[in-house]
């Protein structure tokens, strides 16, 4: 059976972690500089080992007041010691709650500039220990291609997309969907191009949106497994 990853942002306490983690495969998690604290990694960590779901480090800019959205110019040193000080952080929650870290994802602003920007890019692949890395097309994975890591390419059925292939803004007429049935119809389109799909867990409806993806994928045939 041909099968596919779904994942979504958990530890940014704006959602219910809880019923999201008995829908999706893989769980972003929120390393505490956009969002989240070592109380939310840990109960998400301890979650996620009951119900088999992977985690993941979901790396950003140190900046809370803006949810990670905004643009930071890092020095490469800096931001190289911020991703390692964040994945170090989640590593020793989940080794200590019984799972591993088993990929690393930018957040926000930050996976947005990496996706052109080369020194951004080396520096979250130089602080994150030789992860998997999960993204979209674009300098990151590129690079973490050439290192000879493992990459994970993923798909926004929730969100728009621009003709270039990049996502729309958020401030952008039609960037950010509502309706579960577009958006799960949506996720059955993406699946035969893409290792994952994501529901964005800072959505008022990101529950209902996950479980209606992924009954769709399922009733299209598709297994599901975490990364």
């Amino acid at each position: 059976m041909p099968h596919i990853d779904l994942n979504a942002d958990l530890g940014e306490g704006v959602t219910d972690d809880a019923a999201l983690l008995a829908v999706v495969t893989s769980a972003n998690l929120a390393c505490g500089y956009h969002a989240g604290s070592p109380a939310t990694m840990r109960a998400v960590c301890a979650q996620a080992a009951q119900r088999g779901v992977s985690v993941g480090a979901q790396v950003s800019y140190a900046d809370r007041e803006h949810f990670g959205r905004v643009a930071r110019d890092v020095p490469r040193v800096t931001l190289r010691e911020q991703v390692a000080d964040q994945v170090g952080t989640l590593t020793t929650i989940a080794g200590e709650e019984g799972v591993e870290v088993r990929y690393v994802k930018a957040h926000g602003a930050l996976y947005h500039r990496t996706l052109d920007d080369e020194e951004q890019a080396l520096a979250v692949l130089e602080g994150s220990r030789g992860l998997p890395v999960l993204g979209m097309p674009g300098r990151l994975l590129t690079l973490a291609v050439a290192e000879g890591r493992t990459v994970f390419h993923e798909g926004f059925p929730d969100r728009g997309y621009a003709e270039d292939g990049r996502l729309l803004p958020r401030d952008r007429p039609g960037a950010v969907l509502d309706d579960a049935e577009t958006i799960a119809f949506r996720a059955v389109e993406l699946a035969g191009t893409v290792d994952s799909v994501c529901v964005h867990g800072d959505h008022p409806g990101a529950v209902a949106h996950a479980r209606a993806v992924r009954e769709a994928l399922e009733a299209a045939g598709l297994g599901l497994r975490g990364l």
